[in-house]
């Protein structure tokens, strides 16, 4: 008997039945329910094949979004991930760049002490830079 070892522990899923996991089993089932729902609330409205397409077009969203995954999202964080990124954090992304011997030469120039200057302008640069990227972290 032997046991299947993920290389990467981080993509282990835990199979309940028929090799899938908890929230596959879910959304088939919620997938199902939705066709067999749909089908007998329009089977006598519309003609049978409209309603198959129908009960198509209801199950499937609901499907995939059991077997969705991107970059280790499941399909909510993937669509909360999109509408941040879309809607509220829309607008212009502006793209600064400084140039760190531009203002080696600065501090040079002015006379200031020399390397001690120059280093304790970098650090005092490297934390301005660290606080702007921590302003753009997304939760």
């Amino acid at each position: 008997m032997q046991a299947k070892i993920s290389k990467e522990i981080r993509t282990y899923r835990e199979e309940i039945f028929m090799g899938l996991s908890l929230r596959q089993l879910v959304c088939s089932a919620v997938a199902v329910g939705a066709a067999v729902g749909s089908y007998f609330a329009l089977r006598g409205v519309l003609g049978r094949e409209t309603v198959s397409w129908v009960c198509i077009v209801f199950a499937a969203p609901v499907a995939a979004a059991g077997f969705f995954t991107y970059d280790g999202l499941n399909f909510e964080q993937f669509l909360r991930a999109v509408w941040e990124t879309i809607f509220l954090q829309a607008g212009p992304r502006v793209w600064k760049s400084e140039n760190r011997y531009e203002q080696e030469m600065k501090v040079r120039k002015k006379g200031k002490g020399g390397w001690l200057a120059v280093l304790s302008a970098l650090s005092a640069f490297s934390k301005k830079r660290k606080e702007e990227v921590k302003d753009f972290e997304i939760a």
